[in-house]
């Protein structure tokens, strides 16, 4: 049925953004103050512009893990407001 309606995107973008958490660190999460995600890309808006640079060197170990935790390659680059 999930396929029939091709909700699968929708449930794994949901999986990715419920997973950032334990991805990213309590730290990171709690200085994140938005996050979607949106044409495969993920979108993090930080209250820290060093963290961001920070995580900017991480960014494709960071999809890395986001897409083991969901087993697809759905997102594809991490940019940051």
């Amino acid at each position: 049925m999930i396929k029939t309606y091709k909700l699968e995107d929708g449930i794994a973008a949901s999986r990715v953004i419920n997973s950032w958490e334990k991805v990213a660190g309590s730290m990171i999460f709690k200085h994140t103050e938005k996050i979607f995600i949106r044409k495969n890309n993920l979108y993090l808006k930080l209250d820290s512009p060093a963290l961001k640079q920070e995580l900017s060197f991480a960014k494709s170990r960071i999809i890395k893990k986001l897409n083991k935790t969901v087993d697809q390659n759905l997102i594809e680059d991490i940019i940051f407001l």
